[in-house]
């Protein structure tokens, strides 16, 4: 058996004394008994990695649905995408990468299928029981829904993953007052970095973009300088790669030299005084203003882009249909769900259905629940 104290030890000696560290955890609801070799964050990374909702993720696109190809991201490859990029600056930042990579992990973890216009059309149906969040349904797969243990429901995480969680699910509550920890402020961070730089690779590859277009956009002309320094002036070849490399190391660079420099006088301070002071880390505000106008441009010339509107409203309405019939009928859900109808409403419970379903998973059960069947859909 090995000694736990070597984990924390190590962390004493790499960690900044303002990280979380592992031995200041306030534990889990259900009390375990400690790991002989990895500490309870790294438990609670692969808890998430291993739970089937994750796997899910692999067949819920991001943006962009099924229908328009397989190139673009999903849910998956993009949560893996974000966990680079926050491993990367808690490194840096001397954080717990562990706990750090676990946020992560579990961040999309319950985006409904479809992308947004799936999470609209939930937002819509569930209004009776105060809409549907994706942040707020992933508390309730892995304090509820996943079943991979045999004393508890759920994946029992540690008390600030469900709380970095919860954040996400209150975020204009979070921007006051006392602030998350730092390693929950980084993995949101890193979501919008990677959210944007791969929504631009994306509507390139797919034609729904120009690089002319992008070429408007102050961070783009940015980046795209940084490409041209680094390659010449006449590079054609791997440009729309080189430039999502370069839009993302743009926004890496500036939201770390930020962040070195708001950390200085907090040597020796630890996680909770950093909490208690309201420290939050965000990037300069040249890169603000300029991410938003990237933003605001992607919005309107990508996600309201004329060949998505179409597929968008189809598979809104898919949600909408299979959401009545079995708010209707509740016999037609699974056993699981059914059993889960008598402590809860039943908006809830088909919301929660509907969730956790891959885009084609939801196709083939709209085609059955359509069709003049009567028996119960399959669970997921």
């Amino acid at each position: 058996m090995l000694d736990t104290r070597r984990y924390d030890d190590r962390e004493h000696l790499i960690l900044a004394s303002y990280a979380m560290h592992s031995r200041d955890t306030a534990g889990r609801k259900f009390a375990e008994t400690g790991h002989s070799y990895r500490g309870p964050f790294a438990r609670d990374r692969d808890r998430v990695l291993h739970s089937s909702a994750f796997r899910r993720l692999s067949g819920k696109m991001q943006v962009f649905t099924g229908e328009m190809g397989t190139y673009h991201r999903t849910r998956l490859t993009h949560t893996f995408e974000v966990a680079s990029v926050a491993r990367t600056l808690a490194r840096v930042l001397k954080l717990n990468e562990d706990l750090t990579e676990a946020l992560a992990l579990v961040h999309d973890i319950g985006h409904p299928p479809f992308g947004h216009c799936g999470e609209d059309a939930l937002s819509e149906c569930m209004q009776s029981v105060g809409g549907f969040s994706h942040n707020g349904f992933a508390l309730v797969i892995v304090e509820q829904l996943e079943q991979r243990y045999a004393k508890f429901s759920g994946l029992n995480l540690s008390l600030e993953i469900l709380a970095g969680q919860d954040i996400r699910a209150h975020k204009a509550e979070a921007a006051v007052g006392r602030s998350p920890l730092l390693e929950v402020q980084l993995v949101d961070a890193a979501d919008s970095m990677a959210y944007d730089a791969h929504d631009v690779d994306d509507a390139l590859q797919m034609g729904l973009l120009s690089m002319g277009e992008l070429m408007e956009l102050a961070i783009v002309r940015r980046a795209m300088e940084l490409v041209r320094q680094k390659h010449g002036p006449d590079l054609i070849r791997q440009e729309r790669q080189l430039l999502v490399h370069e839009l993302i190391d743009l926004q890496v660079s500036d939201f770390l030299a930020e962040a070195t420099e708001r950390l200085v006088g907090f040597q020796g301070h630890s996680a909770t005084d950093l909490r208690d002071a309201g420290l939050r880390l965000e990037h300069s505000d040249q890169l603000r203003r300029e991410r938003g106008e990237l933003e605001a441009f992607l919005f309107e010339a990508v996600y309201r882009h004329p060949r998505l509107i179409p597929v968008r409203r189809a598979a809104y309405h898919r949600l909408q249909d299979m959401f009545e019939v079995l708010r209707r009928d509740p016999s037609r859900l699974p056993l699981r769900f059914r059993r889960r109808v008598d402590g809860n409403p039943i908006e809830s419970v088909v919301g929660e259905y509907l969730a956790g379903m891959t885009d084609t998973f939801c196709n083939a059960q709209y085609k059955y629940a359509t069709d003049g069947s009567t028996g119960p859909l399959a669970d997921w």
